[in-house]
């Protein structure tokens, strides 16, 4: 009988031990490039259901001259991972206020974009073949905004170190971008897209993307400094984020055509 309870008692620490070294070679497989993406993307556009903040945004050209922009931004989640809205209201300078840039996001066809021009009164659609032009002058591109879909690139994953995934990206449509390919840095620990360097046509570095501060708000790793290099021209924006907030309960009906004139208090405040 001794012997039996003693032989059952090897039986499971050698069950316990072979399961024990399964789950640590399934925790150790690598990730594959489509996970990183995914991983990413979520990360970097989806953290709560929806969210706030405040943008400071300064422009300086290859002179050194300076314009500034200020804006509050809003962001509601029908889908993670999936459809977005976001809705952004100008308040500063004077030829900017109350303007407003409307986008309903919907990965795996063209985003629907609008902006509302307060001194003429008018909405204007903005083309898909826009998505790529500035952003109120700055050196940001309107697709900047609510981020590039994941489906619309070639994914490769080029190299893994201490602390980046580093991935080189094609586009599938080359005729639909000014950039042949763009490199990206993803952090390892939080996925958070910490740089990218865009390629032209010709295969040379023109516009680089960089995250310059990241802090957790909420248990949210968040971007609240960035910065875009006209590598070309010699100009750069930097966009400083304050008031972030999260999961702030947001209507869906706030992101339609009709508030484009009626600003909600969420963005007026």
């Amino acid at each position: 009988m001794k012997k039996n309870v003693i032989l059952s008692l090897i039986v499971s620490v050698f069950l316990l031990l072979g399961l024990l070294s399964t789950a640590s070679f399934s925790a150790a497989e690598p990730l594959t490039v489509d996970q990183i993406v995914e991983r990413s993307n979520l990360a970097a556009y989806y953290a709560g259901k929806d969210g706030r903040a405040t943008v400071k945004m300064v422009i300086t050209d290859a002179q050194g001259r300076e314009r500034r922009r200020k804006f509050t931004i809003l962001r509601y989640d029908l889908k993670d991972g999936g459809e977005q809205d976001f809705y952004v209201y100008f308040k500063e300078p004077a030829d900017v206020r109350k303007m407003v840039y409307l986008v309903h996001k919907h990965p795996g066809k063209d985003d629907d974009r609008w902006l509302y021009l307060p001194a003429l009164d008018l909405v204007k659609r903005i083309a898909a073949s826009d998505k790529r032009t500035s952003f109120v002058g700055s050196n940001f591109v309107y697709e900047d905004v609510s981020g590039r879909g994941i489906d619309e690139d070639k994914h490769e994953l080029l190299e893994t170190n201490e602390q980046f995934y580093v991935l080189n990206n094609v586009p599938k449509d080359l005729k639909s971008v000014e950039f042949s390919s763009y490199k990206i840095w993803i952090d390892r620990k939080t996925f958070m897209p910490m740089k990218a360097e865009y390629l032209d046509r010709e295969g040379q570095p023109y516009r680089e993307v960089e995250a310059l501060e990241v802090k957790d708000i909420q248990g949210y790793p968040t971007v609240i400094r960035s910065r875009v290099k006209d590598l070309a021209s010699g100009g750069r924006t930097v966009s400083e984020f304050s008031g972030i907030t999260y999961d702030i309960g947001l209507k869906e009906r706030i992101f339609t055509e009709r508030y484009l004139r009626r600003p909600p208090r969420e963005v007026r405040r």
